[in-house]
This record gives C-alpha cells, sequence and structure tokens, in this order.
C-alpha cells in the first residue's frame, strides 16, 4: 500500500465517518502534505470500486464517503446540516416488501435513509 492509500484510509478511519473527497483531502494534506486532490479523488474511487468504501449520496448534497462497508446498515441524515449518522434497525427490510410490490423484480439489495433534525440544529 503507497502511503497515499494509507493517509486515506486512515482518514476515513472510525465509526459514523462520512467525509467528502474534499474533507478527505483536507485531512489527508495535514498528515501528508504533498497528496494531491486527484490521488484523493483516484484512490477514494479505487476504495469503492473494490467494495471497501461505500459511496453515499444524500439529496444534492456531495457524494460522501463510508468506510463502514462490510456491515449492513442505513443511513440517518440530518435534513439541516447534512449530518450522517449509521444505523442498524432489526428486522429484514427485503422480506418487508410484499411480493405484491416487487412488480416481477427479483429485490437484491436495499438503501434506506432516514430523515430528519439532528439535535445540534433541533437546539439553534
Amino acid at each position: 500500500m503507497t502511503a497515499q492509500r494509507r493517509v486515506v484510509a486512515e482518514v476515513l478511519d472510525g465509526e459514523h465517518v462520512h467525509l467528502t473527497a474534499d474533507e478527505v483531502h483536507a485531512r489527508a494534506v495535514a498528515k501528508l502534505p504533498e497528496i494531491s486532490r486527484a490521488t484523493v479523488y483516484n484512490t477514494l474511487g479505487e476504495l469503492v470500486s473494490l467494495g471497501e468504501v461505500l459511496e453515499v449520496a444524500t439529496d444534492k448534497r456531495a457524494k460522501r464517503y463510508d468506510p463502514n462497508a462490510h456491515r449492513p446498515h442505513h443511513h440517518l441524515v440530518c435534513a439541516q446540516c447534512g449530518a450522517i449518522r449509521d444505523v442498524h434497525p432489526t428486522g429484514n427490510p427485503l422480506a418487508d416488501l410484499p411480493d405484491t410490490e416487487r412488480f416481477g423484480f427479483t429485490v437484491s439489495d436495499v438503501e434506506v435513509t432516514y430523515r430528519g433534525v439532528c439535535p445540534n440544529c433541533a437546539a439553534a
């Protein structure tokens, strides 16, 4: 693993990390000043292609990158500031879709996004 890839991986490490590419770049530069924006974008693209990172798009905001790619989860998004949290509700959303609502599709995946207002925005 190159130094650049290692730094990007370190920046993405942790729970509830959902950074934009620009945020990843800013944090990576603090650790490795010579890392370029193009290298960060290319590395993020490679990590997504390898299934090591998820690309999360919410509304019309910038794409965010989620390192929690190996544990099934959904997202809780603040409608005001865009904060994202991973959530792990019980149940099986695939099983919750009745056959009459599948319209002949073979459903293989589900993405659920809960929306609301985070405590910080609610207090403001």
